[in-house]
């Protein structure tokens, strides 16, 4: 896994870089594991924009991915490593001894021809996926579930991943990237490992069009509008603003918006601003 540079024989491709998609052994996904993607564009049910700077985009499809490894106690052989254009890491398509086949997320230093298994019991290897009761202190995780059951939301994208740096009764201390120590049901599974491709921070965007294959499009400041578009805009010459930033609405921007009674937030035990406690 590497960054390979563009020659700098244009501006879009004078700072531009790509992964090298070393690790990647297949270019076509496996069909059966495939579901449509139908883009919103940032609009609701109601067709109303509730996202800005959404759509356009290329066209994808979804690779349904297996976040709950619930098939305990089977071997499964890792048999390609693919890209996946919905997600920063790569994923691992599985086959399972019976023949079934699933896609997981790949984990940095897993092979083809590996094996992986899920399950209380399971030994303490890369890739694997047992609860968090389970997994020795200091050894580092991800994919890990929040609820029991739920299936992974925690640690998911390239190059993640979280330490366990204690065990409190019935939780799990688990020490995360930005230095947050947040608190997890000892049941919840979590796979061993970090995320592979942590290169993809690297990676430079280099021209706008790129921008515009993500489905991002393009931004304009407040400052740079008219009076009648923005709250921002107008004035003679060039203007500040002179307020804080807000939405074309008048709606402030930049406002923590976490409610601190929600079950989730409870659990963070130190937060990720300088170790301030959150309690």
């Amino acid at each position: 896994m590497g960054i390979r540079k563009f020659r700098p024989i244009g501006p879009g491709t004078r700072k531009r870089s790509v992964s090298d998609f070393a690790e990647i052994t297949r270019s076509t996904p496996e069909k059966s594991l495939l579901e449509p993607i139908k883009k919103s564009g940032g609009r609701n049910h109601h067709g109303h924009l509730s996202m800005r700077h959404r759509g356009g985009g290329h066209k994808r499809r979804y690779r349904k991915i297996d976040f709950k490894r619930r098939k305990h106690g089977v071997p499964a052989k890792v048999v390609e490593i693919e890209y996946d254009p919905n997600r920063t890491a790569r994923i691992a398509l599985l086959q399972y001894v019976d023949g079934e086949k699933t896609y997981v997320v790949h984990a940095r230093g897993i092979e083809v021809g590996d094996t992986v298994v899920s399950g209380p019991g399971s030994d303490v290897r890369t890739g694997n996926a047992l609860p968090l009761a389970e997994v020795p202190l200091g050894t580092t995780v991800h994919c890990i579930e929040l609820k029991v059951g739920k299936g992974a939301q925690l640690c998911r994208s390239a190059g993640s991943g979280a330490q366990v740096v204690a065990k409190e009764g019935k939780n799990v201390a688990l020490r995360l990237r930005s230095g947050e120590v947040r608190l997890v049901r000892a049941e919840c599974y979590a796979t061993i490992g970090s995320v592979g491709n942590p290169e993809h921070e690297l990676v430079r965007i280099g021209k706008a069009g790129k921008k515009r294959w993500l489905g991002r499009r393009p931004k304009v400041r407040g400052v740079a509008m008219n009076p009648v578009d923005h709250p921002l805009g107008g004035g003679e010459g060039r203007a500040a603003g002179g307020r804080p930033a807000v939405t074309p609405w008048g709606k402030p921007e930049g406002r923590k918006t976490r409610d601190k009674k929600k079950a989730s937030t409870k659990q963070i035990v130190r937060g990720r601003k300088r170790g301030k406690a959150t309690k």
